[in-house]
């Protein structure tokens, strides 16, 4: 069994900062890709940010410049930390990571509960 838990989320001005965690726990053998996606009201759920076990790291162009990720492989967490904040950046946000339990079984897509970030204007 293996749990991703966000936290940090909540309700933050435009332009203030937030910063999000996840920690992956429970039957892990290796962590390759983890990352944010988050899903506004009525809209599709869309990646944010996504970071490599090399650190390689991925955005979307709507936060390039003002979010950043970061991972932790010895404790298998991740966070994002986000700055200059919009009210469009208002969304559920979620952990995603590929996940081996063993290390004969292929990566699979576990992802968190989500956690809500709103921000006003």
């Amino acid at each position: 069994q293996v749990q991703l838990v966000e936290s940090g989320g909540g309700l933050v001005q435009a332009g203030g900062s937030l910063s999000l965690s996840c920690a992956a726990s429970g039957r892990i053998s290796s962590i390759n890709r983890m990352g944010w996606h988050r899903q506004a009201p009525g809209k599709q759920r869309e990646m944010v940010a996504q970071i490599t076990t090399d650190g390689s790291t991925n955005y979307a162009d709507s936060v390039k410049g003002r979010f950043t990720i970061s991972r932790d492989n010895a404790k298998n967490t991740v966070s994002l930390q986000m700055n200059s904040l919009k009210p469009e950046d208002t969304a559920i946000y979620y952990c995603n990571a590929d996940i081996k339990t063993f290390p004969f079984l292929p990566f699979r897509d576990y992802w968190g509960q989500g956690t809500q970030v709103t921000v006003s204007s």
